[in-house]
């Protein structure tokens, strides 16, 4: 089962944290949300993700900044996909030139969200 997988969320919005925790808490996933980089980096040190999401709008850092940072800067080298309601294009290429494994559209549901999550981490279904 999927549960030793920690996911790791940076979003800004609660609703979308609470929502998406509960679809992959449900999927046995353990996850752990942020609404800030201050969360995010101590959520990142207690317990370090699998997988991390990084919405791209946020008000600190854009989030494909963020994992261009936690990649180049950090040495992160567990997934980071991004996570957002803009354009599959423009999602696929900012993903791309972050140097990320790739993007989760907000706009395809949460099942959507699960299924990548699973694709990635190699989670069968």
């Amino acid at each position: 089962m999927s549960e030793k997988f920690n996911v790791l969320i940076l979003d800004d919005s609660e609703v979308v944290l609470d929502i998406a925790r509960k679809y992959l808490q449900d999927a046995g996933y353990f996850v752990s949300t942020a609404l800030s980089l201050a969360e995010f980096d101590k959520h990142q040190a207690t317990r370090p993700p699998d997988l991390i999401l990084l919405d791209v709008q946020m008000p600190e850092l854009d989030g494909d900044d963020l994992g261009k940072t936690l990649r180049n800067e950090r040495g992160v080298h567990v997934p980071i996909l991004l996570f957002s309601t803009l354009e599959d294009d423009e999602l696929r290429a900012r993903a791309k030139a972050a140097g990320l494994d790739g993007f989760v559209s907000k706009n395809d549901g949460l099942e959507a969200l699960v299924a990548e999550v699973n694709s990635v981490l190699g989670v069968a279904t």
